[in-house]
């Protein structure tokens, strides 16, 4: 068969005008492809006991989703109501909490009184300019407060429709990646198709133990050195930890907003030394040892992916968009041709794995 062969800026020209379209088709369908997107990766997540339901329990097929679907219920709902009751034990600090930011705006202000030579008489009109302004738009707030509430609703509704038809489904969604290529390929498609499978169902894996992990570290930071609200705090920061690099700052602003409302202002400091620890500890061992090094997406294409995903999808897209790139990798390293694409994306490989003695019988290794 003879391929026909086009000049490299033709080429070019029918690549940059497909990103475009692939781009343009994303944002699009945002309301639609962000929660099937989080299903798929949810699916891969309890494929195993789903399969475990199905083999040895002699689960029908439907019986066995629906027992999944259920379970990830229970989960979400208890994140929910973990949430919602460490935020209500929060508001019970707002008065303390007000009391302290007068303070220190008192402090500030006769700071840049001294400083800028601005009165603070007209620096309290400035500020009540802002505050007119923005009590002007309360119309536009509150409608804003109403279309994320009920985009949220949507969007967990086309998740879970999404994630039992996955489920349940997932062997005619198989087959028909199989079928859609030429006979010769079938069962090289169908190598790479379970070899992608197997690679994202470890990588969701171990993105979760990530989560947990650097959770339980933050905790012990925050624990000790007396921050209120410690737990929320360390949950928050392990599922914010999913956003490459931005996330760990996020939650850095926040722990030190909590631990200077409830405490003294040189507890930021301890807590901006205790986060810069866990993030170290996290980079150079959680990531490699739990995550593996074959799925790691190097600083340039994790940053480029969080603008890219906030652009297309918002926040929810800043969090989908790392388990994307990592299994665009994951497949352009197994499709002959591609594999120079895979290799831009992950970062420079080591010749020897990191090892880490922790007993005489416990040695953690580097995850391939």
């Amino acid at each position: 068969m003879n391929f026909l062969r086009l000049p490299f800026l033709i080429k070019f020209t029918l690549v940059i005008i497909s990103l475009i379209g692939i781009g343009y088709i994303l944002a699009l369908g945002q309301s639609i492809l962000a929660p099937f997107f989080l299903a798929f990766l949810m699916a891969m997540l309890f494929l195993p006991f789903a399969t475990f339901l199905e083999r040895k329990l002699r689960f029908p097929r439907s019986l066995s989703t629906m027992t999944s679907v259920f379970i990830m219920l229970i989960f979400l709902s208890g994140m929910i109501y973990f949430f919602g009751s460490q935020l209500s034990t929060f508001s019970k600090d707002i008065p303390h909490l007000r009391d302290q930011f007068i303070s220190v705006f008192d402090n500030l202000q006769h700071w840049v009184s001294r400083t800028f030579n601005i009165k603070i008489n007209d620096q309290l009109d400035y500020i009540d300019q802002g505050l007119n302004k923005l009590l002007s738009s309360s119309g536009l707030i509150l409608g804003f407060t109403l279309s994320v509430f009920s985009t949220g609703f949507a969007f967990i509704l086309f998740f879970v429709l999404f994630f039992i038809f996955i489920l349940n489904y997932r062997r005619i969604l198989n087959n028909f990646i199989v079928a859609v290529f030429s006979e010769k390929h079938k069962t090289s498609v169908q190598e790479v198709v379970t070899q992608v499978r197997i690679m994202t169902k470890k990588y969701i894996i171990g993105l979760c133990l990530q989560v947990f992990i650097v959770s339980i570290l933050t905790s012990v930071v925050l624990a000790v050195l007396g921050v209120k609200y410690a737990v929320l705090l360390a949950v928050l920061t392990g599922l914010l930890n999913v956003i490459p690099y931005l996330g760990i700052c996020i939650s850095l602003v926040i722990s030190c907003f909590i631990a200077f409302a409830t405490g003294t202002p040189s507890t930021c400091i301890y807590v901006i030394i205790g986060y810069v620890a866990v993030h170290i500890i996290d980079g150079n061992i959680v990531l490699p040892f739990v995550v593996g090094s074959k799925v790691k997406i190097n600083a340039l294409f994790s940053f480029l992916g969080i603008i890219i995903g906030e652009h297309l999808w918002g926040i929810a897209g800043m969090f989908l968009c790392i388990p994307a790139i990592a299994i665009i990798k994951i497949i352009f390293e197994r499709v002959e041709g591609l594999q120079p694409w895979g290799k831009l994306l992950g970062e420079e490989q080591r010749p020897h794995k990191k090892k880490y003695k922790i007993s005489k019988n416990i040695t953690l290794e580097e995850k391939d």
